[in-house]
């Protein structure tokens, strides 16, 4: 059977296209808040476009909070795209403006210092050794809509820790900031998988089938 894949419905843009290619990528999908749905799935995806504050308070009235800590607590797959890696970070700052995240990584979504923006366009990515999402398509280019990213990456592993440590892949617009992060159960990008062509389409087929 196919594993069972919830788009969560926050109010976000973006749905349609992200179910589409995720069913390309052969998952069973639906778009919904359904908190029970959203919880029992195989694998969640927490899409985004947009302000962050926005994306938060709609994050925050679905109780999308609470869903993403509970499938985590129980080692089930939650995968970010865009805004919704971005919600994963402690903070969030636009326009002076200091958004509390979902706190699941340490870290500031920030402007990027970069001589044009958004960054919007295709780019190469730096994949580290092991990558699940990116295998077969480490040297590919990704399509990017963004003027906010995280610039550093701050969470500091615990060497007595027997969890591996988190795989972050890096991109470069004007300076350095986090393009993937893979960590157990929780994947994010700050590309858009869905609007990426072959190389995004393997990239989903590559968690959905990690789901199985």
């Amino acid at each position: 059977m196919s594993p069972r894949v919830v788009v969560l419905d926050y109010g976000s843009g973006n749905l349609r296209s992200a179910e589409r290619a995720l069913v390309r990528a052969g998952a069973d999908v639906s778009v919904t808040a359904d908190r029970h749905e959203a919880a029992e799935c195989d694998g969640l995806v927490v899409p985004g476009v947009g302000a962050f504050a926005a994306c938060m308070a709609g994050i925050r009235d679905v109780r999308g909070g609470e869903i993403v800590d509970r499938r985590l607590a129980g080692g089930r797959p939650v995968l970010g795209i865009c805004v919704g890696m971005q919600v994963l970070f402690e903070h969030g700052v636009e326009h002076g403006v200091d958004t509390v995240g979902l706190g699941e990584w340490p870290g500031t979504v920030e402007e990027l210092q970069a001589p044009v923006l958004p960054h919007m366009g295709w780019n190469t990515v730096d994949v580290p050794d092991g990558s699940t999402l990116f295998r077969g398509v480490e040297d590919e280019r990704f399509y990017f809509v963004h003027s906010y990213a995280v610039r550093r990456w701050e969470l500091v592993v615990d060497s007595e820790n027997p969890m591996p440590p988190p795989r972050v892949t890096w991109a470069t617009h004007g300076e350095p900031f986090v393009a993937a992060v893979e960590n157990g159960p929780l994947c994010a990008t700050q590309f858009h998988p869905e609007k990426s062509g072959d190389a995004g389409a393997r990239l989903l087929a590559n968690w959905v089938a990690s789901l199985s």
